[in-house]
């Protein structure tokens, strides 16, 4: 039996010093284009959670923070990422059909 949990996720805007630092050489840059996009690998880390009374009618949330960030300097790392994250996608909305593997197959 699966337990599932509808829950809201939010990011918390607190900025680590060491998620700070890696921003920082690209901060003026990001200042400049006010439409501006950047590829990251980013990991985040768990920051809080609020699970609500039993008569309130709210859904639990989940606090998350960004733990670590390396953002792509160039256009050779922006194009990896954007084909890892194209990747990623597709794994994630196959719905099982195209990427699922079969555990009965024979070697």
């Amino acid at each position: 039996m699966t337990l599932h949990i509808d829950a809201d996720v939010k990011i918390d805007s607190k900025v680590l010093t060491d998620v700070a630092e890696a921003l920082e050489p690209h901060a003026t840059e990001m200042f400049k284009q006010r439409a501006g996009r950047w590829m990251a690998v980013v990991e985040f880390g768990h920051a809080e959670r609020t699970e609500p009374g039993p008569d309130e009618d709210k859904n639990p949330t989940v606090k998350i923070r960004v733990t670590s960030i390396e953002v792509a300097a160039d256009e050779v790392t922006r194009g990896r990422l954007r084909s890892v994250q194209r990747e990623m996608y597709d794994r994630r909305t196959s719905g099982g059909t195209l990427f699922e593997h079969d555990t009965d197959e024979v070697a």
